[in-house]
């Protein structure tokens, strides 16, 4: 810079201005060329931070999507189970007490609901941040954003079966289903509440109307809820095949 100012005194001082005025406009190029480089380091510099957190967020929602799809992958199996066991419950409506064998009583009380645990916290924090702009991809920013929605609708489905067996299924199978029928049958320190307990009345069960309208609902909402299993299950996989794309 000293030199620089040198310069420009003995150019002054020996009056060539022109030679001035070119070197005055020669040194403010270089200034602002030297502007422009640092800009430019400074945008590859943005550039490359977006792209490590691009890439974090990505990792982190492959991770949460293959969860997901292991979820699915096993509800489609268990739900053909529960619909084929609700379709057989209805089966034994108007049979004689005699023909209620054992089997068919494990079938009749079985009002188990696996628990399911979808997740989306990741595909929701990057929802509602500003990281969701630095994502390029327009198309797997579109199916990212309608995935929650996704979600949500099958949770609320997964709440409305759950809320017919607790609320209907459980209270009309309690009247008439006495709890001793689920002791171990091998245990013979429960051999006396078997003996002078209450007894369950299945056929009394099966012909309660209650009972009968909210196995079909049950029934009805399963086979539903199939259907959102199956539809969620191909967004899954479509959403993990793009994101696997900007990966690599």
């Amino acid at each position: 810079m000293k030199i620089f100012r040198k310069l420009r005194r003995n150019l002054i001082a020996l009056g060539k201005f022109k030679s001035y005025i070119i070197y005055a406009l020669g040194e403010i190029v270089l200034i602002v060329i030297g502007i422009s480089i640092a800009w430019k380091i400074n945008d590859l510099n943005d550039i490359r931070k977006n792209n490590i957190v691009e890439h974090k967020i990505y990792n982190n929602l492959n991770e949460e999507l293959n969860t997901n799809l292991h979820i699915l992958r096993g509800l489609l199996d268990e739900y053909p189970d529960t619909i084929t066991c609700l379709e057989n419950t209805l089966k034994y409506v108007g049979k004689a007490p005699s023909e209620i064998t054992e089997g068919a009583k494990d079938t009749i009380i079985n009002i188990f609901d696996k628990e399911v645990n979808l997740q989306d916290s990741s595909i929701n924090s990057l929802v509602n941040t500003t990281k969701f702009e630095l994502l390029d991809n327009a198309e797997l920013k579109d199916l990212i954003v309608m995935y929650p929605n996704k979600i949500e609708g099958f949770k609320k489905q997964n709440a409305k079966i759950k809320t017919i067996i607790a609320n209907r299924l459980k209270p009309v199978l309690e009247k008439h289903i006495s709890l001793v029928d689920m002791l171990p049958k091998e245990n013979q320190k429960y051999n006396h509440i078997k003996e002078f307990g209450s007894k369950s009345d299945y056929s009394a069960l099966l012909q309660n109307k209650e009972y009968q309208n909210s196995i079909i609902d049950r029934l009805l909402q399963t086979q539903i809820q199939l259907n959102n299993a199956k539809i969620l299950r191909g967004k899954t996989k479509i959403l993990i095949t793009k994101l696997k794309e900007e990966l690599d």
